[in-house]
């Protein structure tokens, strides 16, 4: 790893400046509403639209990875970044700043898993974590990180300056990589799955409108239902497709491993609470409490200097002590954290929802990097790549519809068609809070079960991938079935 070490690193800024544009409109998006006219509903698309074309990108990565050179790979995906975010920052109406944002997250949606799986395939079993730990310091703090730097540049200047600040950054990293890169792992070929990407592409794209559309209309309207069955019998057609293809876009035969799936399903339900927390603050503080953005972006600030002391050594924790009971422990204060949140008042100080939300990050970056390492390690190593692509590809699907599922709640609580005898918009925030605090204590039911279980050795063969010429063979599933008879 240690001749990796600087390209390891430039990969890493890459990916910290991608996570960091999933939530750095966050505090912007008032004011984007209030420029472009737009509704809480429509203005979400900032952060939904960037993260669906994550979704979307990520299950490719797999494929990209093993067919081009890390040095390809990551170059074309920030020259895409660079320009989403020139766009962005010149864009006149909603609907090109939308397209500015998902050009970023074609990019982002590359680079994500390009460093987990550089990460994973460079280190021993035993050092994974440590290594993690290093990549969570980038993963898990840009999310909290993006509202408080944007709201400190709000103060002064334009939400376009948003996307002056990574644009500059991205491109003099892009220029180190291009000096500087080294490849990592072989490259082999393999055929595009395009019906699989297709299926799935649609699938996920109608049912996150689905949801965008609760906030507007009744749900079981035709504009709330029909996306719903109809992108939800796109993923059944796209799973069914995946598990018996010869060339799958994602190897979904990774889900045979019990201890892969419950931190993928727990992580799944943390990144609900985490992603749709990131849009709640801002609301709460903003058009609850009438502070300003730069309030809303520093109420998350001791959150994110706790991520960023914690991540690297949460990590070693994994490696060192029993992880179950550090999971355990950060779920538990993540509830207490919810818990406070959801009694949040009408004369409820600023410092009060800075406490509960630096106890609910205190909580979940105790949990984050363990349960992702775990999931990955449970594999046997040639599965890894598609362990990386499912499981980023479903934390992003969770963190997208976890946004419109949360942002949904105080919408339909604010429509009028309640009474209460406080802010409408409070107790739509309160029952979000509440929707987390049972999320994460599902989360601690399945933590029970959690223990180190590694895979049993398969020789690599059958899982590498097979050359295109030959005939009725099955690439990343050969050997399986009798293994797991």
């Amino acid at each position: 790893m240690n001749k990796n070490r600087f390209s390891f690193a430039l990969i890493m800024v890459g990916a910290f400046l991608s996570v960091l544009n999933q939530t750095l409109m966050s505090t912007a998006l008032p004011g984007i509403m209030r420029a472009f006219h737009i509704t809480t509903a429509q203005g979400q698309w900032l952060n939904n639209g960037y993260l669906l074309i994550n979704a979307l990108m990520i299950p490719t990565t797999a494929y990209l990875i093993k067919r081009f050179t890390t040095r390809q790979l990551y170059l074309t995906a920030s020259l895409i970044f660079i320009v989403g975010s020139l766009i962005g920052a010149i864009a006149t109406v909603y609907p090109v700043l939308i397209v500015g944002r998902m050009i970023q997250a074609l990019g982002a949606g590359i680079v994500i898993p390009l460093v987990n799986v550089v990460v994973m395939m460079s280190t021993k079993p035993t050092e994974r974590g440590a290594a993690m730990g290093v990549v969570g310091l980038a993963l898990n703090l840009a999310p909290v990180l993006g509202p408080t730097v944007s709201g400190v540049i709000l103060v002064k200047l334009s939400w376009r300056y948003l996307f002056g600040l990574t644009l500059p950054l991205m491109l003099l990293d892009a220029l180190l990589a291009w000096r500087f890169l080294k490849d990592v792992g072989e490259q082999r070929q393999q055929p595009l799955d395009r019906k699989g990407l297709v299926l799935s592409g649609l699938g996920l794209a109608l049912a996150l409108y689905s949801f965008s559309n609760v906030g507007e209309t009744a749900f079981l309207s035709f504009k709330g239902i029909v996306p719903l069955v109809v992108g939800a019998v796109l993923l059944a057609w796209f799973v069914k497709c995946q598990w018996t293809r010869d060339y799958p876009l994602l190897n979904l035969h990774v889900f045979r491993y019990r201890q892969f799936n419950l931190p993928l399903i727990i992580n799944m339900l943390l990144m609900v609470t985490m992603y749709g927390n990131s849009v709640i603050i801002p609301v709460l503080v903003q058009n609850v409490f009438h502070r300003s953005a730069v309030i809303s972006g520093l109420t998350l600030l001791p959150g994110s200097v706790l991520t960023a002391i914690i991540s690297p050594l949460s990590g070693r924790f994994y490696d060192r002590y029993n992880f179950r009971r550090m999971v355990i422990s950060g779920l538990c204060i993540d509830m207490t954290g919810s818990l406070l949140l959801s009694s949040t008042g009408p004369g409820a100080s600023i410092g009060f929802v800075i406490l509960g939300q630096t106890i609910r990050q205190l909580g979940l970056v105790l949990v984050l990097i363990p349960i992702q390492t775990h999931a990955w390690s449970m594999l046997p190593t040639p599965m890894i790549p598609d362990g990386v692509a499912v499981y980023n590809t479903l934390r992003q699907v969770a963190a997208s519809f976890g946004t419109a599922l949360l942002v949904a709640i105080i919408s339909i609580t604010a429509s009028g068609q309640f009474h209460w005898s406080m802010n409408s918009q409070l107790v739509g925030i309160k029952f979000s809070y509440l929707s987390s605090t049972l999320m994460v204590g599902i989360c601690v039911i399945l933590g029970l079960q959690l223990h180190k279980s590694y895979a049993e050795p398969i020789a690599t063969e059958h899982y590498a991938t097979p050359d295109p010429s030959e005939k009725k063979v099955t690439p990343g599933v050969r050997g399986l079935t009798s293994h797991f008879k």
